[in-house]
């Protein structure tokens, strides 16, 4: 029988028998398990936070010899979606003898390489530097985690006296220091001097917690943690209000996003001096009573205190000292504004790091915030990818939660700051660095596609995603767009409805793409419908929706989009979809083949206007796309059929033959096409067309 239902008030119980049964005696298997399920709950751990151990007894493959093995959380890794491959297997004993050959603290650096020697399995995940801190402790399983409400005591100015009152010295405490080797070493003093105890406070730093079994472990991982909460929420407010009370007042939850939305463009532009960002945006409870407190000034330059925090968000925020509802309409003058902010933040960073730096310190990293705060309004982050921009916003997050823990119950200590540097200006987190996989050529983009719920839309949303690019789906058949988005992940894409008809609509697909990614960069009109009729039987309606759809869609969507690349000030691509029949004349076709030729001409018109703001405008020209293709599910086939005297089932056949290439356009091609511009190897390339149809010698440009 599943148990699911264990009532705590502050952590969630997600163990099930059932599903732990199944795993029968497998100790790896039920780390795994107990490991994804406690990174399941943010409340305990963040993403890529904490790391879980186990100990078991496997055959030496050398000696034939019963030996006692660790598998712990390797390198860079994630709890809450570890798997097999994301382990490091480690020989226990190799390990603990490494202290017979340890210099001493300020050769920490050396022991990482040592666990190489360690390794028993040779599938492992690259060992990281929390290796030792479970080592050298003698449990069979261990959670090393940082719940918000456990750090709030480590980071508070009592929290020795604190821990030890709350759990009647049943967790130990252990002053903050770096991880390494010579904190494992503690670790193991702590239990030596202290026997019976059921985990150690890190100071500043966060959680160790075990059990015999795994789920012994994960239980007393929840029960720490549950009374550490529990403590907070006695206190809050008790002392004195949260934050020292609130000072401004939030605006309303819509007025916040549109806010967001029109000023996220010109910080993602400051933002990406260095290297262009993707962007997030936050408007929690969490972060408006933080924002909008008394306490704000006192506390946001203070930084973080847990590495895994600041590691990521950097160890301070840049807050806007502007009015919530201050008129966004024109961004000219603010942008002065804001950009001296951002100036005195590069500057106080670039003093952070020469003060601080050491002989052998890596090179200054990008001086850009990585979290800005506007009061009343919600919390920006910027990050290279979606991932790690959420995921900075969250563990930006998790030290306000910190923070208000530590005021409530004592008083907040951050890390100092060349406490802080060493960590993150650390030889070893700078070759992690290293070793982070290759960039792909679309990362740090954002497109947003029109027409891209099928057909060539979908394919080019498929294709840029692939290479690493946000996009944003847009259409009119809001069925189709909900289908069609569940094909990326969560950090991948958005959907939002478009009518390109609809100036209303359109600013809603770019407001979406603001508050989800910061911006955008490429903009891509695909949307479309195809009438084929000969010139009696076209008609006025036929002719307007035509030129409507093709031709005013474009141009309405195509300059909301220059607002915001302009806004961010990075340059960028609109890429416009239009046809073969845009330079070639064919049957039955006027009405159409119009409209194309006017998307193409407003290219050319779009290039030359752009150019000084860096914005590219390129054209991609299809033809006789069949499969996959919506223009294909109506009347236009047929009608194509009927002006060349041959069936519909022999139009592809019929297309390929007058190419000459004899080939059949899939929409595959023709998003190959739009990756050819956007890619980066044409980036001095613009008011272009590029024909994908195979060679129609007649729509040679020229």
């Amino acid at each position: 029988m599943a148990v699911l239902n264990k009532t705590y008030n502050h952590v969630s119980y997600l163990w099930d028998d059932e599903k732990a049964n199944s795993l029968g005696d497998d100790q790896v298997a039920l780390l795994i398990y107990r490991s994804n399920i406690l990174g399941a709950d943010l409340r305990i751990t963040n993403y890529g936070g904490g790391n879980t151990s186990c100990k078991t007894i496997e055959k030496d493959p050398l000696s034939g010899q019963d030996v006692e093995i660790m598998w712990v959380k390797g390198s860079g890794g994630d709890i809450g979606t570890l798997t097999k491959s994301g382990l490091a297997g480690l020989y226990v004993d190799k390990l603990r003898a490494l202290k017979n050959i340890y210099r001493g603290i300020e050769f920490e650096d050396e022991m990482v390489g040592l666990f190489y020697h360690c390794i028993y399995d040779l599938d492992s995940k690259a060992p990281s530097i929390d290796t030792p801190l479970h080592s050298f402790l003698p449990f069979k399983h261990i959670d090393h985690l940082h719940p918000d409400a456990a750090i709030a005591i480590a980071a508070s100015k009592e929290g020795e006296k604190i821990t030890q009152e709350l759990f009647d010295g049943q967790i130990a405490w252990v002053p903050w220091q770096k991880p390494g080797f010579d904190l494992g070493l503690q670790l193991k003093a702590a239990l030596d001097e202290n026997p019976g105890i059921r985990g150690i406070m890190l100071g500043g730093h966060g959680l160790f917690t075990w059990g015999d079994t795994a789920h012994e472990c994960y239980v007393n991982s929840l029960e720490v943690i549950e009374k550490a909460s529990t403590y907070l929420e006695e206190n809050y407010g008790k002392k004195r209000p949260v934050f020292g009370g609130q000072k401004i007042d939030s605006l309303e939850p819509e007025k916040r996003k549109d806010q967001a939305a029109a000023i996220a463009p010109l910080l993602r532009g400051l933002a990406s001096s260095y290297k262009r960002m993707i962007g997030t945006f936050s408007d929690s409870e969490t972060v408006l009573q933080f924002i909008n407190s008394n306490d704000l000034d006192k506390l946001a330059p203070l930084g973080t205190s847990c590495p895994d925090h600041f590691l990521r968000t950097k160890i301070r925020p840049l807050v806007l000292d502007i009015s919530a509802d201050h008129d966004l309409t024109d961004l000219s003058s603010l942008k002065l504004h804001i950009g001296k902010l951002f100036d005195d933040y590069r500057l106080s960073y670039q003093e952070y790091y020469e003060t601080h730096k050491r002989d052998n310190s890596p090179a200054i990293r990008d001086a850009n915030p990585v979290i800005i705060l506007w009061p009343g309004v919600g919390l920006f982050s910027y990050a290279k990818d979606k991932q790690t921009s959420r995921v900075a916003s969250e563990f930006y997050i998790n030290a306000i939660n910190v923070m208000r823990g530590a005021e409530a119950v004592s008083e907040y200590v951050p890390l100092p700051l060349q406490e802080a540097f060493d960590i993150e200006y650390w030889l070893l987190e700078e070759a992690k660095l290293q070793r982070m996989p290759k960039e792909k050529p679309m990362s740090r983009k954002v497109a947003l596609i029109t027409g891209s719920a099928g057909g060539i839309g979908k394919a080019i949303a498929d294709k840029l995603a692939a290479e690493g690019a946000c996009v944003v789906l847009t259409d009119l058949d809001a069925d189709r767009l909900k289908e069609s988005v569940k094909d990326f992940g969560k950090d991948t894409a958005i959907q939002a409805p478009l009518n390109v008809l609809d100036q209303s609509s359109i600013a809603s697909a770019f407001k979406a793409a603001n508050l989800a990614f910061g911006g955008v960069d490429i903009v891509i009109n695909c949307a479309g419908l195809a009438i084929s009729k000969p010139l009696p039987e076209t008609s006025e309606a036929d002719w307007d929706l035509l030129n409507d759809v093709l031709v005013k869609g474009q141009f309405l969507v195509s300059k909301e989009g220059v607002k915001i690349l302009r806004a961010q000030a990075l340059g960028g691509d609109i890429i416009n979809i239009a046809s073969k029949n845009a330079l070639v004349s064919g049957p039955n076709n006027v009405g159409y083949g119009t409209a194309k030729a006017a998307q193409v001409h407003m290219s050319r018109l779009l290039a030359a206007e752009l150019g000084p703001d860096k914005i590219r405008v390129n054209v991609v020209n299809p033809d006789a796309v069949i499969e996959g293709s919506k223009i294909w599910e109506g009347t236009w086939a047929a009608g194509r059929a009927k002006a060349y005297g041959i069936s519909v089932e022999e139009l592809p056949g019929h297309y390929a033959k007058r190419t000459l290439l004899n080939e059949i356009i899939s929409t595959e091609d023709i998003a190959n096409g739009v990756f050819a511009f956007v890619g980066g190897s044409l980036s001095k390339s613009t008011g272009n067309i590029l024909n994908v149809d195979g060679g129609v010698a007649a729509a040679f440009v020229r």
